[in-house]
């Protein structure tokens, strides 16, 4: 199978291209090394991809309009994953525009790329984030998500609304995956693992929102892309029990689905962190903090849709997941501490 994957040097990126790479697959890698983290990062992910003879990869930002359309009409991929978007909700405050940019614009050109080269499935990165304000938890997707909390949370809730468009219109089958919480080795820099790690083991205090009242359902990356690959496998199929008069936001009478991807293991951020301090044999000096804007008290994910669909509910436990980061970090970084 021939397939776009979108972000391919990023975090989720760079391991769902290295599991499909490994069952031989063919892997047209696009990313813009662009410089919203340590771009040397992102270079050394993309150097584990091209070890691998059924990879290519293609420099180029997916809101180009014209490069993405060639790169389509060149390759012309079977499936696409969409992995490539602006991320971080605290940076949208910043610097919004960034993210109409990449998460509107850029996702426009994957639908028409989609649209006018055959493809047979989208797959595409949604977020935890777009259930915003709501305190109903666990969160499922049978829920209603018109209440964003951020311009990161809004952007995503609209390529859910504009991948159904063009499933609906063009039959196009489009599957969203909102995911709650990633880490693991090879994580993002902007990421509260990261970012506590690095203050810990150089002796800086970590700063620790809401006062460390936070629960997060921490998602192990290995779990994200074992689903992924699971709903890749699976393109989006028309629900035969949709109700046009009481419409069920998971699903459509056109071939469009969304899911969590979650742990089902909301976490206390304090127990989080205490995993990282048992990790790291050393304790955090902490510098707790008021709640940030376009910030979530809670997240926990319901994945019985999932489940459903593909058969797969993640199970890592937070412990074992903290632990193989820390080796990761130590390794990657060369410390011996």
């Amino acid at each position: 199978m021939k397939t776009i994957l979108t972000g391919a040097a990023g975090f989720i990126g760079m391991h769902t291209s290295l599991k499909l790479l490994e069952r031989g697959d063919m892997i047209v890698g696009i990313d813009n090394l662009n410089d919203y983290y340590d771009v040397s990062l992102k270079e050394a992910r993309l150097a584990r991809l091209k070890a691998y003879k059924n990879f290519s990869f293609v420099q180029v930002s997916v809101e180009d309009k014209q490069a993405m359309a060639d790169v389509f009409a060149k390759q012309l991929p079977q499936r696409v994953i969409h992995l490539a978007a602006q991320a971080g909700v605290r940076y949208s405050l910043q610097n919004p525009h960034a993210y109409i940019d990449a998460n509107i614009q850029g996702f426009l050109n994957i639908l028409e790329g989609c649209r006018h080269n055959s493809v047979e499935s989208l797959v595409y990165a949604s977020s935890s984030s777009v259930y915003g304000g709501n305190v109903a938890l666990p969160f499922h997707e049978h829920q209603n998500i018109d209440h964003p909390v951020s311009l990161y949370a809004a952007t995503k809730k609209a390529n859910e609304l504009m991948a159904h468009t063009y499933s609906h219109l063009f039959g196009l089958p489009t599957t969203g995956l909102r995911f709650f919480t990633v880490y693991g080795p090879w994580g993002r820099p902007d990421m509260a693992l990261f970012l506590f790690t690095k203050a810990i083991l150089e002796g800086r205090p970590i700063d620790v929102f809401n006062n460390g009242q936070m629960v997060r359902d921490f998602t192990y990356i290995d779990d994200i892309v074992e689903g992924l690959c699971r709903v890749h496998d699976r393109p989006a199929e028309p629900d035969p029990d949709f109700d046009p008069a009481n419409p069920d936001p998971a699903t459509s009478n056109a071939p469009y689905r969304v899911f969590n991807i979650g742990n089902n293991q909301p976490t206390p951020l304090m127990e989080y962190i205490g995993s990282l301090e048992n990790s790291l044999g050393r304790i955090a000096e902490k510098n707790f903090l008021p709640m940030q804007p376009g910030d979530v008290q809670a997240t926990a994910a319901s994945t019985v849709e999932l489940e459903k669909w593909v058969a797969f509910n993640p199970n890592t436990p937070v412990a074992v997941g903290v632990q193989r980061f820390v080796d990761w970090y130590k390794s990657y970084y060369r410390i011996n501490s």
